[in-house]
């Protein structure tokens, strides 16, 4: 059976926020084709991973008869996260734009499942695993525009994910979210509208495809 490691960080709840509801789409497709699977849900905006600590970071290059109590409480915490993360079969992320790139809520996660010479390194432990990332944003970031050069979602999430923890990386990215509540930005409610259509398509297109991939 297939594990799904499901994470969301955006601040709002449900529909009010474009990364969650996109997930949420995919999340069903996934079930549909995996009804006997399991879910993995960490929602880091209701349940925030701790940022790292000292301990929690050194820990991880101290053996474990060498740990200080403290060095080993904070480590059980990362284990939690690191393990979730080698025993799924596919990851999904909500990661919303906040002030041009990811919420700390989710730079916490990364920080903690992180740790080279086993999630990084010569031979990640996760490798090869599927991940979509719905990274949602209010504006438009895309090639071309003018805010290109502010867009460090992809490009953070590019490194972390598919450049250090070597998973199988794919985008969903429904943009224009804050067209219909900025009357500067009324004109775009079509693009907005276009982009959110494309979104939910792809999720489903996607976590079908991905269902497919993992049964053959």
């Amino acid at each position: 059976m297939a594990t799904l490691l499901h994470i969301d960080s955006s601040v709002f709840p449900g529909e009010a926020s474009s990364s969650r509801a996109v997930t949420a789409a995919f999340r069903e497709a996934w079930r549909e084709h995996h009804p006997e699977g399991t879910v993995v849900y960490r929602d880091l905006a209701a349940s925030p991973v701790a940022h790292i600590t000292a301990d929690a970071w050194s820990a991880g290059y101290t053996a474990p008869s060498d740990r200080t109590p403290a060095q080993s409480a904070a480590f059980a915490e990362r284990l939690k996260l690191i393990e979730e993360l080698e025993q799924a079969d596919a990851v999904l992320i909500g990661a919303p734009m906040y002030n041009y790139s990811v919420p700390s809520t989710l730079k916490a996660w990364l920080d903690s499942v992180l740790l080279m010479g086993r999630t990084a390194g010569e031979a990640p432990t996760a490798q090869g695993t599927p991940a979509v990332v719905v990274a949602s944003r209010g504006g438009s970031y895309a090639p071309g525009t003018p805010r290109e050069g502010f867009e460090f979602v992809q490009n953070y999430l590019e490194a972390v994910l598919k450049g250090t923890l070597g998973l199988d990386l794919d985008f969903i990215v429904p943009e224009l979210t804050m067209a219909p509540r900025n009357p500067a930005m009324s004109e775009l409610v079509p693009l907005y509208e276009a982009s959110r259509k494309r979104a939910f398509e792809d999720a489903t297109i996607k976590a079908e495809r991905l269902a497919e991939r993992l049964a053959a």
